[in-house]
């Protein structure tokens, strides 16, 4: 958290704001941000260049500045960009400053620092620098039930652990890959690799399904994420199985459980998601 459709409602929302934009200075207030490079370094490398467009790349927020320099930023778990705070006070955890012209900022905010920035120079370099991290965009047309199913062949992993896992698919974290798993009426313990191809085709459709909801609804806030803005998401109204331990499944009414899968809490209706069998030895 915040995952793809967090990552890509703060997109959206400050493109229109800061492309075109002269991005006068960068001030790192935390040094642990873009370690092991030095903070005055990043800032020099990109202070006074135009920002030709604000891009997403799984959870990734990429600042494409003239000349080929990219600045890449992971929000982590608490991480979120707010444009134009009050002028007389910093928000709460500010660690990175964006300084445009005519005296608009983009601050973003960590409170639990885990967030980080990397300054690539050139287009291989950021080329480079995804390939060796993501896998298949979710939103793009290359996510198909047939890639999936080139992907699972053969892997013995749960299938929650196969969605969260970034190389794979990038984008999905712990509250969609528990929604669309509903969806698709999988349980997150099942072995990716045993999955048939119908159910491959349903998580597909499930997965594409829950990230758009959740950029419709603007995200979900349980603790820090916010817009731009300042707003509060709002798709946790909309959870069908996370964070719903105990309450009744919307579609039977079994109490939804929750266990631990890949090392996550995590959600689920045990009759719509069958518990897998084993497998006799």
């Amino acid at each position: 958290m915040p995952e793809l459709p967090e990552v890509e409602t703060i997109r959206r929302q400050l493109s229109a704001l800061v492309e075109e934009r002269r991005l006068e200075a960068l001030t790192v207030a935390d040094a642990r941000w873009c370690a092991p490079l030095d903070p005055r370094e990043v800032e020099a490398a990109v202070a006074g260049r135009t920002v030709r467009a604000l891009s997403r790349r799984g959870k990734y927020l990429t600042w494409e500045l003239e000349r080929d320099v990219f600045l890449v930023c992971h929000l982590r778990m608490t991480g979120t960009m707010l444009y134009d705070p009050p002028p007389d006070q910093d928000p709460p955890h500010a660690r990175v400053t964006f300084l445009l012209e005519d005296c608009h900022r983009v601050v973003f905010c960590d409170p639990r620092r885990f967030g980080t920035g990397e300054l690539l120079l050139g287009s291989a370099a950021l080329e480079a620098f995804y390939a060796a991290r993501l896998g298949v965009e979710p939103l793009s047309v290359a996510f198909t039930a047939a890639h999936l199913r080139a992907l699972a062949r053969g892997r013995r992993a749960p299938v929650k652990a196969f969605l969260l896992d970034q190389t794979k698919v990038a984008g999905v974290g712990n509250i969609y890959a528990d929604e669309a798993l509903f969806r698709a009426r999988i349980h997150p313990l099942r072995p990716a690799g045993a999955l048939r191809g119908h159910q491959l085709g349903a998580l597909r459709d499930a997965v594409v399904a829950v990230l758009e909801a959740g950029i419709d609804a603007g995200g979900a806030t349980i603790d820090d994420f916010r817009h731009a803005d300042g707003v509060r998401g709002s798709f946790q109204h909309a959870f069908l199985v996370h964070r719903r331990a105990g309450e009744p499944c919307a579609a039977c009414g079994t109490p939804i459980r929750k266990l631990v899968a890949a090392g996550r809490g995590t959600y689920v209706c045990e009759r719509c998601q069958p518990v897998p069998r084993r497998r006799s030895r």
